[in-house]
């Protein structure tokens, strides 16, 4: 008498049912935690002003390198030798000046540390 193997089965399969079922769950439990009830509070209606934007006094200094060489301060254009007396002319009316050097990644990394100096 001769007796059939059975086959086996493919163990390599992954059995995804306690994954999908731990899932679920955290998502109940997150969906329950959570808080729905609205803060108290006060409603006001805050009134309007009129009066107009107070300015503040434009203290900073931002100096730009553009590709071609070209020094801007504030926007308007500048030669290196004077930038140094703007920046002594505006410490002195305010120590709280800062400068912001802002240079295009095709300046060289010199020409950064000129004006820095």
């Amino acid at each position: 008498m001769r007796f059939q193997k059975e086959a086996k089965k493919d163990s390599s399969l992954l059995d995804i049912t306690p994954i999908v079922d731990t899932v679920f769950n955290l998502l109940i439990f997150f969906a329950l935690s959570l808080n729905f009830i609205s803060t108290p509070g006060i409603r006001v209606q805050l009134p309007r002003s009129t009066a107009q934007e107070i300015t503040r006094e434009k203290r900073d200094l931002r100096v730009v390198l553009t590709a071609k060489g070209q020094l801007f301060l504030n926007e308007k254009p500048v030669d290196l030798p004077s930038l140094g007396d703007q920046f002594k002319n505006a410490a002195r009316s305010n120590r709280e000046t800062q400068i912001l050097i802002q240079a295009d990644q095709r300046v060289p990394h010199g020409k950064v540390v000129e004006v820095m100096d």
